[in-house]
Order: structure tokens, then sequence, then C-alpha cells
């Protein structure tokens, strides 16, 4: 009960990230970095308080597939954050969780896994949800926000890289992956930003300073540790299904206190992506 209780805030904490990103008037490049280096600060010191050795060995080991799977999260959290800015927090974040449906064709491909009758339905399904909340059957259709869509997808895209780099790595713990993947990360961050961003950074708030230190602190160290404290004993599928309290939960808290209405066509798209991306995670046996 204890790990179902940790993953459960782990996913709450992760739902209410787009919330804090939208009070941030930085750009989304900044405040990746800033999260990446906060986020292992904060792990390095989580690391020391509790005694747990981080073995250089294991990180030389894997070194390549570090590297490739932290610049796809550094890339991942660029296009999330910029999701956020071009569409709502609740569409953004169904974009996002298009990755199990991408998991699904990638490893048909790379990891020779079998494309089912069931997973052929459940891309299909994800689909219509994805032409469902774009709007694109609503007579008031705009192409304002297909913008935001297509960075959300993106988003996804570059996590399912990283789901699928990680089945790779051999003999490291979770805390030793996950420092070296967000510094690698955040560092991978800083050329972009210097050669597109930080022209556009004229002054920084002391609010802007505060949510950035929370996003590192809460959003991703704070977070990861419970995440990964909790999955470690937890059945496959029990993960799978708590996972998708961030999407429900990132629905509702923009509905109520960003007032973001996604209307009747975008309810049904988030029902056929959230249904769709759960149903390909299980495999049901009578």
């Amino acid at each position: 009960m204890t790990d179902k209780i940790q993953l459960v805030f782990s996913m709450l904490i992760f739902s209410t990230i787009g919330l804090f990103v939208r009070l941030v008037s930085l750009p989304s490049g900044f405040i990746a970095m800033c999260r990446g280096f906060v986020g292992v600060l904060f792990l390095l010191i989580f690391s020391l308080v509790s005694k747990k050795k981080i073995s250089f060995a294991a990180i030389r080991k894997n070194w390549l597939l570090l590297l490739l799977s932290g610049a796809a999260i550094g890339i991942n959290w660029v296009l999330l954050f910029e999701a956020y800015r071009y569409t709502s927090v609740a569409v953004a974040t169904l974009c996002y969780y298009f990755a199990p449906i991408f998991l699904i064709i990638v490893s048909s491909v790379i990891l020779r896994e079998k494309l089912t009758l069931k997973k052929i339905i459940c891309i299909t399904g994800a689909l219509i949800g994805m032409a469902c909340i774009s709007g694109i059957f609503s007579p008031s259709f705009s192409f304002g926000s297909i913008k935001g869509i297509l960075l959300g997808t993106g988003a996804a895209v570059f996590y399912t890289s990283v789901i699928i780099i990680n089945k790779f790595l051999k003999d490291i713990t979770a805390l030793e992956k996950t420092i070296c993947q967000l510094l690698i990360a955040a560092i991978i961050i800083v050329p972009y930003f210097i050669i597109s961003e930080s022209s556009s950074i004229s002054q920084i708030s002391f609010t802007s300073v505060s949510v950035l230190i929370l996003i590192g602190i809460l959003h991703t160290g704070i977070a990861y540790v419970l995440y990964f404290n909790s999955i470690k004993s937890l059945p496959p599928q029990t993960v799978a299904i708590l996972s998708y309290i961030d999407p429900a939960a990132a629905i509702l808290l923009s509905t109520i206190i960003l007032k973001e209405n996604i209307g009747l066509s975008g309810a049904l798209g988030a029902l056929l992506i959230i249904a769709s991306a759960m149903a390909s995670e299980f495999d049901i046996k009578k």
C-alpha cells in the first residue's frame, strides 16, 4: 500500500507541471534546462543523505545509451513545454500520452514484437482520439492549436525513444540512470538555449525563479524518487493503471483552474486515447 501511495503521489505531482510551466514567462528551453540541473542537484543530495552509492563503472558501461536517452529527454521536455504555450494543458498532456501507441509501432519494428489485432485496434482508436481532440470535426475548427498538438506529439515520440533505449541499459540502478539522464538532458539544452533563446530573456522575476526551483525539486527530484521507489516492487499492470492518474488529473485541473474547456469532441478524444493507451499495455487472460 505504501508503494501504491508513493506512485499515486508521483503521478499527481507530474499532472500539475503544465500548470506551473504556465506561470513562468520564460523560454521553454530555459525552463527545461533549469529543471534538469535543479533535479540532478536534488537527486545527488538525496543519494548522499540516503547513503546510496553511485557506480561509475555502471555509468561507463552504458555511457552511449545514457547519452542518447538523456538527449531525447531534453528534447522531449522542450517540445512538451512549448506545447503548453500553443494549446491547452489538457490537449498537450493527451498528445504526450500517445507514447504507448508509438511504442507499439516502434516495438514491432525494432524489438520484433508481434503486431496483434488488439494492438492495431488500439492504434486506430488512439488516432481517432487524436483527431477528436484536434477539433477537426468541430464546425469552428481552426489551425491555431495544431502547432501545440504537433509539439505534444513530438514530445511523445522522443519519450518513446527513451523507453526503447532504456530497455537496453544493463546493470545500472534507477537512481544512477535518472541522475545521468537528467544531467545530460540539461547539458544538451544549454547550446540550444544560448543560440535560440538567450536573447529573449530580459529579466527574471522572483516568481519565475521560485517556480523554476519548485519544478526542479518537486516535479523532477521528489517525483522521480517517489516513482522509482514505488515501481520496484509493484506489478507492471498496477504501475500502468496508476500511471494514467497523470493525464486524468491534468485534464481535471486544467478544466477547474485554467478554465480550459475541451468540449464534447475533446472529451471523446481523451477517452479514446487514454483507453487505447491503457488497453495496449495489458494482456487480458481469462
